[in-house]
């Protein structure tokens, strides 16, 4: 049984992903529905967010990890998610925002027997 991704990235998004790295070393998203901007998916440097211990690992998006605050997740678990970049300035702590863009999601439902291709989440921060 081939598995899906629950998350992945346009080439747009992985081209800005690649100027971030190169300035702030390796990368984190976190997508968590509070405030500031609300459900868009935040860049971090590496370690610049604290995972708590209900955040879920959805997967990578060209190397980075991509996790969500787990109830979040439960609105968004039957979704297949997927981060671009659209000009304008957001209002969060994200990397991008100096650049005059930000990130965005783009999700779409999953059919039932996708669903069940999907691989597990983990839950809480990496050992």
């Amino acid at each position: 049984m081939v598995s899906l991704s629950r998350v992945d990235v346009t080439a747009a998004a992985a081209e800005v992903i690649d100027q971030l790295r190169k300035q702030h070393g390796e990368l984190m998203f976190h997508q968590s529905g509070g405030c500031c901007d609300g459900s868009s998916p935040m860049c971090f440097a590496e370690g610049d967010f604290q995972i708590g211990s209900t955040d879920v690992l959805l997967g990578q998006v060209h190397g980075c990890d991509f996790w969500m605050a787990e109830d979040q997740f439960e609105y968004w678990k039957h979704t297949h998610l997927t981060v671009d970049v659209t000009p304008g300035r957001g209002a969060s702590f994200s990397l991008e925002i100096p650049l005059g863009i930000r990130f965005i999601i783009r999700s779409r439902l999953l059919e039932m027997d996708q669903l069940e291709q999907l691989p597990a989440v983990h839950v809480g921060p990496l050992p």
